[in-house]
């Protein structure tokens, strides 16, 4: 149960950008009052110039304290700059009383129902959250038994037929094992980044990183498990920080490469940083097959393989592999899309908020 000091901070919180939306609109609102009163004798215009001011205060801000602020502001601004006599409160103007208790009621309802509309919104974007993360783990957790019974079968063949088997039979055995082994590796990296994040929201810790130092990790572990893939970087000469957790966004590379060239047959693989404004911009493209335009329309699907177009356990974990990476990236408050290129290959991009 919420105590009493959680529930005042829910409902009052104090925020450094709802101060700042609050002086920003009241400063905006006196303004124009004060020009309005250089051009007009008549003063009637300036209550419903802060009634807007309190009404957009308590849309922008959250909780009840700022609009309420601004009711109160608004009122005793009113009776002290823009009415007669000026710059001196008087609290015998006739319907004063009225004027106070309408800005207050107004700035209580507006931040009222603001605060229960950003709330539900939150909500419904917590429970999706959930819903995919429970989705990806069950997902997961099915698709684990199939490499590990493919695993266990082909060493119980090596141990029972031993002698019996050509070299060339036990290398084809061990091969299919290694490559069983590999995938199981990419799931339980996969698993590992869905579980970093918190269980209940969704949430993540980010933190200042330098892209340059998060992209020569990735491309270090990538070459270790794929020596034969090409890889170019374009970076900018702009010297920037991206907050962001780097170990899920290194997943997010290794992912989206890993996907280039198991999937994609590509030979050579380029990552390119772009900062667009208020967002940091990646883009991963390769020279491979690209993508089957079935699959482009919900290719970050986790249900992928369930579509009748996957050919086998690599098409799952390519499904499973881009929801993963849809997960992070949102969750980092981002966006990824994918697209087939005009020359062939495919391009990935996502963005990360600066």
């Amino acid at each position: 149960m919420e105590t009493r000091l959680e529930k005042l901070k829910k409902y009052f919180p104090l925020s450094a950008k709802s101060w700042l939306a609050f002086i920003v609109v009241m400063s905006i609102a006196s303004a124009i009052s004060f020009l309005l009163m250089q051009t007009t004798s008549s003063d009637v215009h300036v209550p419903l110039i802060f009634v807007l001011a309190v009404l957009v205060v308590a849309l922008t801000t959250d909780g009840y304290l700022y609009g309420l602020l601004a009711a109160v502001a608004s009122v005793f601004g009113v009776n002290w700059a823009f009415t007669y006599p000026y710059f001196k409160l008087d609290f015998s103007i006739y319907g004063y009383p009225l004027t106070f208790i309408t800005m207050l009621a107004v700035g209580m309802a507006v931040s009222t129902l603001a605060s229960r509309i950003k709330a539900q919104e939150q909500m419904r974007i917590e429970a999706e959250k959930e819903k995919m993360r429970a989705t990806l783990l069950r997902s997961i957790s099915h698709d684990l038994r199939t490499p590990l019974t493919t695993i266990s079968g082909t060493i119980s063949t090596i141990l029972e037929e031993d002698g019996k088997l050509s070299r060339e039979q036990e290398r084809n055995l061990l091969s299919d094992a290694r490559q069983n082994a590999e995938w199981l590796y990419r799931m339980v990296e996969n698993i590992l980044s869905i579980t970093r994040m918190n269980n209940t929201t969704g949430e993540i810790t980010t933190q200042p990183e330098v892209p340059e130092e998060v992209l020569s990790e990735v491309i270090s572990r990538f070459s270790a498990s794929h020596p034969g893939a090409k890889i170019e970087t374009f970076l900018p000469e702009e010297f920037f920080f991206v907050p962001m957790d780097a170990i899920l966004i290194e997943q997010v590379f290794l992912n989206l490469m890993d996907n280039a060239v198991t999937h994609g047959h590509a030979g050579r693989i380029g990552i390119r940083l772009t900062k667009d404004n208020s967002f940091a911009r990646f883009t991963v493209a390769d020279n491979g097959t690209g993508i089957d335009r079935r699959r482009l329309h919900r290719l970050f699907d986790d249900s992928l393989q369930l579509s009748g177009l996957s050919g086998g356990d690599n098409d799952r974990f390519m499904g499973i592999g881009l929801a993963v990476c849809k997960t992070i990236v949102n969750a980092h408050g981002g966006e990824i899309s994918a697209a087939n290129q005009d020359g062939g290959g495919a391009v990935f991009t996502f963005t990360l908020k600066m």
